[in-house]
């Protein structure tokens, strides 16, 4: 048995040192079945399954040995003529112990000679565990206030929130001085057809538009439709990145450039501004006034990337 138990420790020991030289980059459940941990957790789980098993199967046989001596000490009461009192047992014992009640043949011992329409009262404790509780209480407040409110070892919730959220601040800081950032000028700003920015502007749009303004972009009873060549606050890219950005809340437009990014809100206008012409089906009625485009022969660079200081 030891030989079996030293060959299986050596086979897991030799299974995490080579799961320790793999690639780290794998997890488990990309690639299970050629994970180098795999023989590990099969072995592992098989050994779980056994003890489990043989855990099972002992109690099984204790339960069955017991069940047979009751028996016999019960046929052996009755031949001799007596009465056959069953032994507690180990959980009879272990509960006895904690509730230390009294049993009912001895509750004339406690009873304290107190009858009220056939009740009596009887002079019951507290049971064991309820004070062991409540002595834990006591101990566990003592130390709470010796370590929250006299030592200051610890911060209160306030103090420990306060904490952080500065430390969030100062990774959030961090993060942000080590990106560069993105700088869009609305006047300067001219639409392309930028495949990347389109297909961005689409996520975008489907993430946060569409309950306004539908899918296909053909509006719905607050947004109006963004297809047509009718515009209610200006039909440029800049007059759409500006409607984006600053909303117009009184007409239910939120002012999505509290929530988004500059570069998500040049993203979604160029996507609005691509829906030009595609004519969905059941698109909502023209609102605003007709807007025709003027031709740019100039390309414009309306984004700059720049550090942030």
């Amino acid at each position: 048995m030891r030989k079996i138990l030293s060959s299986v420790a050596l086979l897991l020991i030799t299974l995490s040192v080579n799961a320790q030289d793999a690639t780290p980059e794998k997890t488990f459940w990309s690639d299970p079945f050629n994970n180098p941990m795999l023989p590990l957790y099969v072995v592992s789980t098989l050994v779980f399954v056994v003890l489990v098993l043989v855990i099972g199967v002992v109690l099984y046989m204790l339960r069955i040995i017991n069940l047979l001596t009751s028996q016999q000490e019960k046929e052996n009461a009755i031949k001799a003529g007596k009465v056959y009192v069953p032994k507690p047992t180990l959980w009879d014992n272990i509960t006895q112990s904690l509730n230390a009640s009294v049993p009912v043949a001895q509750e004339q011992d406690i009873d304290l000679g107190h009858n009220f329409d056939g009740i009596r009262e009887l002079d019951n404790h507290l049971p064991p565990w309820w004070k062991y509780l409540f002595y834990a209480t006591i101990v566990w407040g003592t130390i709470y206030l010796v370590i929250y409110h006299i030592s200051y070892s610890m911060p209160l919730s306030e103090e420990e929130y306060s904490n952080e959220i500065t430390l969030a601040k100062e990774k959030a800081d961090k993060l942000k001085a080590s990106q560069p950032a993105t700088v869009i000028d609305e006047n300067a700003l001219v639409y392309s057809a930028d495949a990347a920015i389109l297909e961005k502007g689409k996520t975008v749009f489907s993430n946060n538009c569409v309950a306004c303004h539908r899918a296909d972009g053909g509006g719905n009873t607050i947004g109006p439709n963004l297809t047509d060549e009718y515009w209610i606050h200006g039909g440029e890219i800049k007059n759409i990145f500006s409607t984006v950005k600053h909303g117009k809340v009184d007409k239910g437009m939120p002012e999505w450039g509290k929530i988004m990014s500059l570069q998500d809100v040049r993203d979604v206008a160029f996507y609005v501004m691509s829906l030009q012409g595609t004519k969905p089906a059941n698109g909502k009625a023209p609102q605003g006034e007709l807007f025709k485009p003027e031709k740019n022969t100039v390309p414009a660079d309306s984004t700059q990337a720049r550090a942030s200081l």
